[in-house]
């Protein structure tokens, strides 16, 4: 055994030094759907049919997985997305799933062949792979969700522009009332008197906010892209609904923001920005090209862009998680990110600049252009990368307000330089991220086991999903990382490029603990990890 599978085989058991903990991740699984990368984005598990649905992009389907025995999970059906929704005008592409209470829902993303974004669906089945019905998204559904109650489905609506920038669609939310679809999946041979309306969902949009675009801006909202309207510019990524809330929370990556929309009007009510985290009263690892693990602070701020966003409750209170990826807008007509090496940094500011340029200092690390320069001289005076390289919590205020109250600052990086030194911000080869987003946090859960309320962050370039205990949401505890992917030279196997969490309380699970699935995009494979 090499040294680095032996690393890796003690973090997978839990037995990495001086952590006592109780409740571990543990292999129990793992599906694989044989089609390799972009087959395995989302995974999302309904406990009444023992089954797993995993949304499949390299051929456009979505797979029914038998989940009864999760130590073998067996694929059932394979249902073609493509060739219920693509049709000569569009081709469709699956995005996401999520289940409630039976009912699955897809959100599919359609173009035409241009690469022109069409209006989407989140398309409903039943567990054993029939369609219910759908209803017209706004453009590209990239992720879609369930109120808590199941009453409504949601999707978040990116509207990315085409390359070349002819065409920027407006980002938006979309809101299903599933009240009809939920009929007709209790009563299929009556279901054609249960078909959706287009008043059974709302498309909440951004553009009320258009004037507003000097204002946001002032606060922390990027708004940025070239010739955009707020409205084209915000670009929905993750939904979460807190329990027994009207309002669902919309991260809006690329802004560094979070939006609130009340499900019941399908209203925007207000665009949260999320503030830059000052990287010189932290650490991080800023070079890919100094050969060695060197977290340490820099004079740079990061924007935090969560992915995933996730709640939860404690006690009367209900709390927020975001896992901090970072995403940057790197399309043929307009780029942001460069090098600090080549900016032009304002002398006051950065009275070392020549030193800090070094690459094996900041040189090489990965910034926007789109801000910094405060008094528009044409050098910059701050430097902002992609980015937090952690995860937050937030605590729900009045009026939709979030309030910080844990971010977990260099954690990520310092622990994997503990655990797995040799894979340190990897992309499998040593070191390689460290340029850019670090480990990469992109994926988050919260569930309860055994009366503690626990997330699971999953890091998409290093690999692998840590476990902290967050039942004091202000002081999470580090319990466990379990990294089941193998490197030999500049390849890896196993699990890759963990994209997509669920987490599956102990009640529901078919092995009786408590699980969580993790969708690995790049490997094409469904990790199922119990909590022990």
């Amino acid at each position: 055994m090499t040294k680095l599978s032996l690393a890796l085989a003690c973090v997978a058991l839990g037995a990495a030094p001086a952590l006592a903990q109780n409740e571990q991740l543990q292999v129990l699984g793992r599906y694989t759907t044989g089609l390799g990368n972009g087959s395995a984005e989302i995974a999302a598990f309904d406990a009444a049919s023992a089954r797993m649905f995993c949304v499949n992009g390299s051929n456009a389907s979505l797979d029914i997985v038998d989940l009864s025995n999760p130590a073998s999970p067996a694929l059932v059906q394979r249902v073609s997305i493509s060739a219920l929704f693509g049709d000569q005008e569009a081709a469709a592409f699956p995005n996401s799933v999520a289940v409630s209470n039976g009912l699955v829902a897809v959100a599919v993303e359609r173009k035409d062949a241009t690469g022109r974004h069409k209006p989407g669906r989140i398309a409903f089945f039943n567990a054993q792979g029939g369609l219910v019905d759908s209803a017209i998204t706004g453009y590209l559904p990239d992720m879609v969700t369930f109120s808590p109650d199941g009453r409504f489905a949601l999707s978040a609506d990116e509207g990315e522009p085409m390359g070349n920038y002819s065409f920027d669609p407006e980002g938006s939310v979309t809101i299903v009332d599933c009240t009809k679809v939920r009929l007709a999946l209790a009563n299929p041979s009556q279901a054609a008197s249960y078909a959706l309306a287009p008043t059974d969902w709302k498309l909440a949009t951004f553009s009320r906010f258009n004037s507003l675009a000097a204002s946001l801006r002032a606060s922390g909202v990027r708004i940025y892209g070239p010739g955009a309207s707020v409205a084209q510019d915000l670009e929905p990524e993750y939904i979460t609904v807190p329990q027994g809330s009207i309002y669902a929370y919309v991260t809006l990556q690329e802004n560094n923001a979070v939006a609130m929309v009340n499900m019941l009007t399908g209203i925007v009510a207000r665009i949260v920005p999320l503030g830059f985290k000052d990287w010189s009263l932290s650490a991080l690892d800023a070079s890919d090209q100094d050969g060695a693990i060197r977290i340490q602070p820099w004079p740079v701020y990061g924007m935090y862009q969560p992915d995933a966003i996730v709640s939860f409750r404690i006690g009367t209170s209900t709390y927020f998680l975001t896992a901090n990826e970072g995403d940057a807008r790197d399309y043929s007509a307009f780029k942001e990110e460069k090098r600090v090496n080549a900016f032009t940094l304002d002398p006051t500011a950065f009275p070392n600049a020549a030193t800090l340029k070094q690459n094996a200092n900041l040189g090489r690390l990965t910034c926007t252009d789109k801000l910094g320069d405060l008094d528009s001289d044409g050098d910059f005076d701050q430097l902002y990368t992609l980015g937090g390289r952690s995860f937050t919590i937030f605590r729900a205020g009045n009026s939709g307000a979030l309030a910080r109250i844990y971010d977990s600052g260099d954690q990520l990086e310092q622990l994997t330089a503990q655990l797995v030194p040799s894979r340190f911000n990897g992309d499998p080869v040593f070191d390689t991220r460290s340029d850019n987003k670090g480990p990469e946090p992109e994926g988050a859960a919260v569930g309860v086991v055994n009366g503690r309320t626990y997330a699971f962050v999953c890091l998409e370039r290093t690999n692998g999903v840590m476990m902290f205990d967050v039942t004091n949401p202000a002081a999470p505890v580090f319990r466990s990382y379990l990294n089941t992917s193998t490197v030999s030279g500049s390849s890896q196997s196993g699990d890759v490029g963990p994209e997509g969490l669920s987490f599956v309380p102990a009640a529901q699970s078919p092995s009786g603990f408590a699980l969580v699935l993790t969708a690995n995009e790049i490997s094409g494979t469904v990790s199922i990890f119990e909590v022990r």
